[in-house]
């Protein structure tokens, strides 16, 4: 089903680039930033969620409306991704360089007017919010019953985003307030959600509250393992920069922890020259590391936990039990 969805995605890009090119060759820019961003790979962890509870739920394979369902996830996230990556000034993703940083420099090869950044920014702002667009015409054509659901995604993916972008600014150090982010950003958004609203499809909406607890637990795994990656992975294997967070002085659920347990991290993540290499250190000479590697190792068996007596349809329960190792063991 996600390869077929894969086909279906692929195939509508090519229509509406060909749709905007009779415009003009510039006209289809913001499409083409997509397709590239889409065709350059990524994990498609919330369009597999989504189909996963869906047949978790005894939802029909053929149905068309849970590919839908798939592709706008897939574009939902594409949207995030172009956003964040201006938010948070990177220069790379999925191994190549982000739309607005690409843009940018098309503008300054090109010695046009104005200011190349600003450039950049208003290209992929603009794509970002077409893909959005086809997000919503996608899910659209699901399924009215997964209106709620799929507003509160929308609502709780841009809510957290915005107390994240706050949390980096004012640096304070709260550890239950980096929990709700990541929650709201990761735990909803990424696994909760997706699975609600491929069970919604399928008819079985009473699956939501143990899908809730399965996906904000694992939600929250998987944030803490991206955590983990930004500091002690490196640019080739992630495709994105390795310690952009640190850098920023994100306000991570890790760095969070690590700030109230260990006065040295503080000290370090709150200097100008915060440097993921010597925090990683830090995490490790302190026991840190090891703490948060025990504390996903709980919310992966308490999400795990939650499933295990649920209505499933055969050997569901199991699948879903290795996909949030698969998720939260990952090392890219």
């Amino acid at each position: 089903m996600l390869e077929q969805a894969e086909q279906v995605i692929d195939k509508f890009l090519v229509n509406e680039h060909d749709r905007w090119s009779a415009l003009g060759a510039n006209a289809a820019i913001p499409v083409d930033a997509i397709a590239d961003l889409i065709r350059a790979g990524g994990k498609r962890i919330r369009p597999a969620f989504c189909v996963s509870g869906y047949l978790a739920a005894g939802g029909e394979p053929e149905d068309p409306a849970i590919i839908s369902a798939a592709i706008a996830l897939e574009m939902l996230h594409t949207c995030a991704l172009i956003h964040d990556d201006v938010m948070d000034a990177s220069v790379r993703r999925r191994g190549a360089p982000t739309v607005h940083a690409e843009h940018a420099a098309v503008h300054r090869d090109n010695h046009w007017q104005g200011e190349s950044r600003r450039y950049g920014e208003s290209v992929a702002i603009l794509a970002g919010d077409l893909a959005l667009i086809y997000a919503d015409d996608f899910m659209a054509a699901a399924a009215p019953t997964v209106n709620r659901a799929w507003g509160e995604l929308r609502a709780e993916l841009i809510i957290g985003q915005h107390l994240d972008v706050i949390a980096a600014a004012e640096f304070a150090c709260d550890p239950e307030l980096s929990r709700q982010i990541a929650v709201v950003k990761s735990g909803h958004y990424t696994i909760h959600r997706p699975l609600v609203i491929g069970a919604i499809i399928a008819g079985r909406p009473e699956l939501a509250t143990a899908f809730r607890t399965y996906g904000v637990a694992i939600g929250e795994a998987f944030q803490l393992r991206d955590d983990l990656l930004d500091i002690f992975s490196d640019t080739e294997t992630t495709g994105k920069p390795a310690g952009l967070d640190v850098e920023q002085h994100k306000m991570t659920l890790l760095v969070s922890l690590a700030m109230q347990r260990d006065p040295a991290v503080r000290e370090l993540v709150t200097s100008p020259s915060a440097s993921s290499a010597r925090l990683g250190e830090l995490l490790l000479d302190s026991g840190i590391r090891d703490e948060v590697e025990t504390h996903i190792a709980q919310l992966v068996e308490k999400g795990c936990t939650a499933i295990s007596d649920l209505p499933l349809e055969p050997n569901w329960s199991d699948e879903l039990v290795d996909m949030a190792h698969a998720v939260v063991y990952r090392n890219k």
